[in-house]
């Protein structure tokens, strides 16, 4: 297991993951692969989805980080369908769930000053309601 404390690694092992998937879904890869688009891939997005779920529930740390890393690999597999077809990449899921964060965290990220986690949760629903009502 890595050092935990120290991610002056994680930029570089996650773009190597990423170019893992990408060759995989190449024409050297793995046929299979190749061969997956969002709606195949969503049984198995929802299936990883749930074992981190029961994970987190049985208390068992090493099957929750295994498991997040599964559920990674669906991010990262997902949006290189996408970038395959033009439509997004990596990059831009995370520049857009960073911004989310920054924009549901006034509090923390900007001036506004909350007290309690019920006003934090009402202004997270807020926000969250403001961004639907402006897409």
């Amino acid at each position: 297991m890595t050092d935990t404390n120290d991610s002056s690694n994680t930029g570089k092992l996650f773009e190597s993951f990423v170019e893992k998937i990408k060759f995989l879904r190449s024409e050297e890869g793995c046929l299979w692969d190749r061969q997956q688009d969002f709606e195949s891939m969503c049984p198995h997005l929802m299936e990883e989805a749930r074992e981190v779920v029961e994970a987190v529930q049985s208390g068992d740390i090493s099957s929750v980080r295994e498991e997040l890393g599964d559920l990674l690999l669906h991010v990262v597999f997902f949006s290189q369908i996408a970038a395959e077809s033009g439509e997004f990449t990596i990059t831009d899921v995370i520049h857009e769930i960073k911004q989310k964060i920054i924009r549901r965290h006034p509090h923390v990220f900007g001036d506004l000053e909350l007290s309690s986690t019920e006003e934090i949760v009402t202004s997270w629903e807020k926000i969250k309601q403001e961004e639907r009502s402006n897409s």
